[in-house]
């Protein structure tokens, strides 16, 4: 390490965690050291942040000209977590609904415009499909001594 330079904190308490937000506070002084020509290993060991941090916020400086946060790409998602909960909790309910019917549910419930295709869409991401129930026929004490040893009946 270079002489002169102050003692960097050890404690792994005080360290940035992963998915916090170095703020810009912290940024500036990081774009200051490389345009004082300081190396990413001193900029990182002077405000104890870690290497790859450092290098990304040079990096995006190179690219970008700023340091801000930029906006996430994509389009938000149109179904919220308390919509999201509705639609699980009217689904375990009543499971043999069609998305038709439960869009038009959520819409008088939530106040949510979506179409049964979205519906559809949710319910696969959180793991519902659509499939028919497997007909199974009603075992009677008669019926399972009729059947093999492994059908037992249930009453």
């Amino acid at each position: 390490m270079p002489l002169g330079m102050q003692t960097a904190s050890t404690n792994i308490g005080e360290r940035m965690g992963r998915s916090q937000e170095l703020s810009d506070s912290k940024r500036g002084p990081v774009i200051g050291g490389h345009l004082g020509n300081k190396s990413i290993r001193d900029i990182s060991w002077l405000l104890n942040i870690p290497r790859s941090t450092v290098s990304g916020i040079i990096t995006k400086w190179k690219q970008l000209g700023t340091t801000a946060t930029q906006p996430p790409s994509g389009r938000p998602r149109h179904m919220t977590g308390r919509g999201q909960r509705m639609l699980k909790r009217t689904v375990r309910r009543s499971h043999q609904l069609s998305a038709e019917s439960i869009a038009k549910d959520l819409q008088t419930w939530c106040d949510l415009q979506m179409s049964p295709t979205t519906v559809r869409r949710e319910l696969h991401g959180m793991g519902f499909h659509g499939r028919a129930a497997a007909s199974k026929p009603s075992i009677t004490k008669c019926n399972a001594k009729r059947r093999m040893p492994w059908c037992k009946a249930r009453h």
